[in-house]
């Protein structure tokens, strides 16, 4: 093992994420009730300019009026982009009225290190400024193909950042790839063609100490293919999804939650090492299979997920 590491820096439970536009507030109040881990109120794309001014004022009277944390929700708000006039205003006018109900905030369509320090930079002085109670964190959307040319340097910025997120429109069409379809597969593709820009932004995460999860599918009416597209985004070390309808939440919780077989066998292992390591032995088998110091490493990151949704309730 290198003598330099990067430890995880904020564990959540991130299995589904929902996408609620704060010009909707009735949306909002669903979402409340529903049973995803994480939501993110989206100021950016899901909004059109005219409401943009109106759907931060409905954010800010959401996270006041209701009690998030009793209902067991990791709160996010998508930001505008840098290239805008309204990204200060969000980060200002919601920080400063509500921040204190903020646990992240995402940053679309993230380039260069530098995006995240300009946010870093105006998260910093509100926090001090109007003595916020915990610090706010920072998750990175990568969807272009400058955020995914420098997703490591991106990824190893200090400070805040705790995730990147991979946006398959976006990033499809910053590649001018052919298709229309958000997240789907083009059937003239040999396989999944979001299967590499995946694997870099999930290696770039855990290099560095950051959580990675995927973005939306667009077809909410097709559950079979978002359960797919999940499974091969979990089997690539992704630890959840966004849902951008209600019925896409229970999907991604069940793909992303250990099987209860899994976390049993998990927790056999640790107990087969145990008993090998008080035996002066650095491995073990286990139903005819060598366990060893590897094998604890994948078994802790299983039970470490089966414990946060069991203190989830």
């Amino acid at each position: 093992m290198s003598y330099t590491l990067h430890p995880l820096k904020k564990q959540r439970l991130q299995r589904s994420e929902l996408a609620v536009p704060g010009s909707n507030p009735g949306m909002i109040e669903k979402a409340a009730d529903s049973d995803v881990d994480y939501i993110f109120l989206d100021l950016e794309d899901a909004v059109a300019p005219p409401d943009k001014v109106q759907a931060r004022k409905n954010i800010i009277e959401a996270l006041n009026d209701i009690d998030w944390k009793a209902k067991g929700k990791t709160m996010s708000i998508r930001i505008n982009g840098l290239d805008t006039h309204y990204m200060y205003r969000d980060v200002v006018d919601i920080l400063e009225q509500a921040g204190q109900h903020v646990d992240t905030i995402l940053v679309p369509k993230v380039g260069v290190p530098g995006d995240l320090y300009t946010v870093e930079t105006m998260v910093s002085q509100i926090e001090e400024a109007m003595n916020l109670p915990h610090k706010i964190g920072l998750e990175a959307l990568i969807e272009t193909a400058l955020g995914m040319a420098n997703v490591e340097a991106i990824a190893a910025s200090p400070g805040r950042l705790e995730a990147l997120h991979f946006g398959v429109a976006d990033y499809a069409a910053s590649n001018r790839a052919r298709t229309v379809v958000i997240g789907g597969l083009n059937p003239d593709y040999p396989g999944d063609q979001w299967h590499f820009a995946l694997s870099r932004m999930t290696v770039a995460c855990r290099a560095y100490g950051l959580r990675a999860i995927d973005g939306p599918f667009g077809d909410f009416s097709d559950p079979d293919a978002y359960v797919a597209s999940a499974k091969r985004a979990a089997a690539l070390g992704i630890e959840g999804k966004w849902a951008i309808h209600p019925s896409q939440i229970a999907l991604a919780n069940d793909v992303f939650s250990p099987p209860e077989a899994e976390v049993t066998r998990a927790r056999r292992i640790i107990e087969e090492l145990r008993k090998a390591e008080a035996q002066g032995k650095g491995a073990a088998s286990l139903d005819g299979k060598m366990i060893d110091a590897a094998s604890e490493r994948m078994a802790n990151n299983v039970l470490t997920v089966a414990d946060a949704i069991a203190a989830k309730g």
